[in-house]
């Protein structure tokens, strides 16, 4: 719990993770949303991207799972599965989103055996769509995906429902609810506030 209330901290530091209670961001899909998330500014931070490995090597060990390949969701999950593979030393894999247009069409990029056991790296779970589609690439390829890890979830009952229903474990470092937790407690925000963000969400 405290490696998880640092990251959250950290992330809304670097604004990684910035959280409004009024004049609400915009998202692609229309949708006006109290959070904004850009994990891809970790990469800048060598200090928050190490704690992030680190809790990503607690995450495996509280899961007692051990996988024989990192695989890094694109692109935002791709220097992450790096660097936890790295501390692991063991082999490191992509999947794109579609496969590539044009040379050997590969969609998952590097060097892996049908059969190995495999853990995913993604940045952020929205609506999971993203991670369980490369979950399900790796799989029809004949892999065993063994979890899919992540920074942040939104903590959307949709993902929860999509990942149970692909009968796919899912672990996050941190989440929505940590984060308005971490502001209350220091003080940025009311108690309030996070009934009314709790609304928000639940309304979704």
């Amino acid at each position: 719990m405290e490696l998880q209330n640092e990251i959250a901290r950290d992330l809304l530091r670097i604004k990684a993770v910035q959280i409004k209670t009024e004049g609400y961001f915009t998202w692609t899909s229309g949708i006006k949303s109290p959070i904004y998330c850009d994990n891809r500014l970790t990469m800048s931070y060598p200090e928050i991207r190490k704690k992030i490995t680190k809790a990503f090597l607690q995450k495996l060990e509280e899961l007692n799972i051990q996988p024989d390949v990192i695989a890094g969701c694109a692109t935002a999950g791709i220097p992450h599965a790096a660097w936890l593979a790295s501390e692991l030393n063991i082999p490191m894999i992509y999947v794109r989103s579609k496969p590539k247009g044009h040379g050997k069409g590969n969609q998952i990029e590097g060097n892996v055996e049908k059969g190995q056991k495999i853990v995913v790296i993604e940045d952020l779970i929205s609506t999971g769509g993203s991670s369980i589609e490369t979950a399900n690439v790796l799989r029809n390829q004949g892999f065993e995906v063994l979890a899919v890890l992540a920074i942040f979830t939104y903590g959307l009952p949709i993902s929860d429902k999509r990942f149970e229903e692909e009968d796919l474990v899912v672990s996050t470092i941190t989440s929505f609810d940590n984060l308005l937790e971490v502001l209350v407690a220091d003080k940025e925000i009311t108690e309030a506030d996070k009934e009314k963000l709790l609304t928000w969400r639940g309304q979704l």
